[in-house]
């Protein structure tokens, strides 16, 4: 399988490794750890050399309850973050909801615009079938204000799946090539943690929608519940895990916080399914 993203082809013959690089002072996970530029381009440096294969870099925090953030104070935590690690020959995906800032990053060289509300808003179909980044079509339930509020579905893997084949076929009707798109569950965003783990245990009819499947689960709540860590640096190991499995099960890419851990599990579940 091929990824075609801005001005590059991605072969997948092993999953891709998407490191995180969060500019925020409020993320769940590491708000305000990387919010300079300098921390936030080494952070995004260190990720390469521990495996990363492209580094996806966010300006606004999509956990629940986030509050949203101006087009202005998004622009000017990351644009200089992109264009810092582009010019260093880093694959860089933007995620972002917002055409301006999507439209801003790519001219600073990201590849990839991941948009967590699925491109619902035309503006962002019409940018990127324009410019023809590679993009990642997430689901999410309502809003970050609102998706945890009771999430309810009567079939969670069919209608996420419907969902996502929806929006591409959308993104494919205004032009944009299908070997551009790539698909994501949104684990975590508007679901509980059985959603999330009927999801999760239905990758592999997920990974068969027709589109690359990423995988963002890292460090997330319902990992925390189900293996009682409420640290989230304590709920690396078993995202880890989950990278090994999800992968064996044709998740094309991971999009993780700790590369390292996810990189070992991944090398050792190919390993064994190589001997299989």
């Amino acid at each position: 399988m091929i990824w075609h993203v801005r001005t590059k082809a991605l072969t997948i013959e092993q999953p891709l490794i998407m490191g995180i690089v969060n500019v925020t002072p409020d993320s769940f996970s590491d708000g305000g750890q990387f919010q300079g530029v300098k921390e936030a381009v080494d952070h995004g440096l260190r990720l390469v050399a521990e495996g990363a294969d492209l580094v996806d870099v966010g300006g606004e925090s999509t956990r629940p309850g986030a509050v949203d953030v101006s087009v202005e104070e998004e622009l000017s935590r990351v644009v200089p973050v992109v264009e810092a690690l582009s010019a260093r020959g880093v694959i860089v995906s933007v995620d972002t909801s917002k055409p301006a800032v999507a439209v801003a990053a790519m001219e600073a060289g990201a590849e990839i615009v991941n948009d967590v509300t699925g491109f619902r808003n035309p503006e962002m179909q019409r940018v990127v079938v324009e410019r023809k980044p590679g993009v990642v079509v997430m689901h999410m339930a309502g809003s970050p204000r609102t998706m945890q509020d009771n999430p309810h579905y009567h079939d969670v893997v069919a209608e996420i799946g419907e969902y996502l084949t929806g929006q591409a076929a959308l993104l494919e009707h205004a032009g944009l090539d299908a070997n551009r798109i790539c698909v994501d569950p949104g684990i975590g965003f508007g679901k509980t943690t059985e959603h999330n783990l009927a999801l999760l245990a239905n990758t592999s009819v997920l990974a068969g929608l027709g589109y690359p499947l990423m995988v963002g689960a890292s460090r997330k709540r319902f990992i925390g519940s189900v293996v009682d860590a409420e640290s989230v640096e304590d709920r690396d190991r078993a995202t880890a895990v989950l990278s090994g499995l999800v992968t064996f099960l044709g998740a094309s890419v991971v999009r993780v916080h700790n590369v390292v851990y996810s990189r070992q599990a991944m090398v050792l579940s190919a390993a064994i399914v190589a001997r299989t």
